[in-house]
């Protein structure tokens, strides 16, 4: 359903670190979109209640197995017998009458070892979905004792349907409360040890056609040195993973803002890249890290940030309201992973469409114009061309109309910006 959703259309049209935390959001001047994270990490684990899971300083992990369940994966073509230890989440209001829930979350599972990620929501009527796999994730890629890393298709009930890594409301009746569940697995024979540090859930209102340009704020004329990756440099390279580097756009991005943080792949990891030299090879070792089997793409947007922080790093996945807001992140210093869709009339200097691109947002000119990276810069394989000025105004409504959906990575140690009301982070 969403192989789409972040592919190109060249030169085409197309139509909580120590407790639970919450962040409302409400409308803006410029935007009418809404959004509201839930984070939990730390001692807000102990707001859930435990089955053979325990809290450390790292975070949640598998103390003891209470259950052995058989696993037929079906992209892998072998049965596991893992053992399953489990984290359920208290009933948690979203705040606002969400369309979308996305779930993030921070883990380090080593072979043998993975973590499945559930999520159900309720109605202002009471009325709960069905518990909905929104993905199983391994850290290693799958081998003899691991499962494949992979979204699950096919789930839905009257209320709901899972859009790869969107739990979306199916009728007018939207999301009102939310409630997590995370099964560590381990495989028979393994002593692997599966932790995760972090899981965020963001709900949302329905993305925009188009978006009033918001004011110019703190970051006026900042610019972030993020080094310049172009997917299309990668064009036909392992064509097994969606077909090479041209579908490579949110791998892509992320290999941009790992190196920035100098969490990036190193020459030993990727020695196995080909062919040799290669530039930028850390492209394909991400593309490796957060290939989702089931929707046969890169583009998850939670298993990029699952893939960064198995790398040192903590981030989530959110929904901002305004490029105001954004500018918050680059004052502090984070570069962000922004989500756009916009035909090739609607983002000038671009050089083509997409219903689906991710990109950099790294800065912001005098004026207020936006800074990016741009993996596709002009569908053309130069890494020169990949740092981009875009009006602002064009790229608010690219990005509105994914909701403003961005992710956010960043080392551990580096703090968020101060939230204003309402902010989702």
């Amino acid at each position: 359903m969403h192989l789409s959703r972040r592919t190109l259309l060249a030169a085409a049209p197309a139509t909580a670190a120590a407790s639970l935390t919450t962040a409302a959001g409400t409308a803006q001047a410029a935007t009418t979109r809404q959004g509201r994270l839930v984070r939990w990490s730390g001692a807000g684990w102990g707001l859930g209640s435990h089955d053979g899971t325990r809290v450390s300083s790292q975070g949640l992990y598998l103390s003891a197995a209470r259950r052995s369940t058989t696993y037929r994966d079906p992209h892998a073509g072998r049965t596991l017998t893992q053992g399953v230890a489990s984290w359920t989440g208290p009933v948690t209001a979203v705040g606002i009458s969400a369309r979308d829930l996305v779930c993030s979350w921070n883990a380090s599972t080593q072979p043998g070892s993975a973590v499945r990620i559930q999520l159900r929501a309720r109605t202002a009527a009471g009325t709960w979905t069905k518990w909905f796999v929104v993905g199983l994730w391994g850290s290693s890629s799958a081998n003899a004792t691991s499962p494949a890393r992979t979204s699950v298709n096919g789930q839905y009930d009257s209320l709901a349907v899972v859009s790869t890594d969107t739990l979306r409301a199916r009728t007018s009746a939207h999301f009102t409360h939310v409630q997590a569940r995370l099964e560590l697995l381990r495989t028979a024979g393994t002593t692997a040890m599966p932790i995760i540090s972090q899981l965020a859930v963001v709900g949302s209102t329905a993305a925009q056609s188009s978006t009033l340009v918001s004011p110019v704020g703190v970051a006026r004329g900042l610019a972030l040195d993020v080094p310049a990756y172009s997917q299309m440099m990668h064009i036909g390279h392992y064509p097994a993973w969606n077909g090479g580097g041209e579908a490579w756009c949110s791998p892509t991005s992320t290999a941009m803002v790992l190196d920035h943080w100098g969490a990036g792949a190193s020459s030993a990891e990727t020695a196995w890249v080909r062919p040799t030299p290669h530039i930028d090879p850390q492209v394909e070792q991400v593309v490796r890290g957060v290939w989702d089997a089931a929707y046969q793409g890169t583009g998850n947007w939670p298993f990029n940030v699952a893939y960064a922080s198995a790398r040192g790093l903590a981030g989530f996945v959110t929904r901002l309201r305004s490029l105001t807001e954004a500018e918050l992140f680059i004052k502090a210093g984070i570069p962000l992973i922004v989500s756009t869709s916009f035909s090739s009339s609607q983002l000038t200097g671009a050089g083509f469409g997409t219903n689906g691109h991710l990109m950099v947002l790294r800065g912001f000119d005098a004026r207020g114009n936006v800074l990016v990276n741009d993996p596709a810069s002009q569908m053309k394989a130069s890494n020169a061309l990949v740092r981009r000025t875009y009006d602002r105004a064009q790229f608010e409504s690219a990005w509105g109309r994914t909701g403003g959906t961005s992710c956010v990575l960043h080392p551990k140690g580096h703090a968020l910006p101060p939230r204003p009301a309402g902010a989702a982070w």
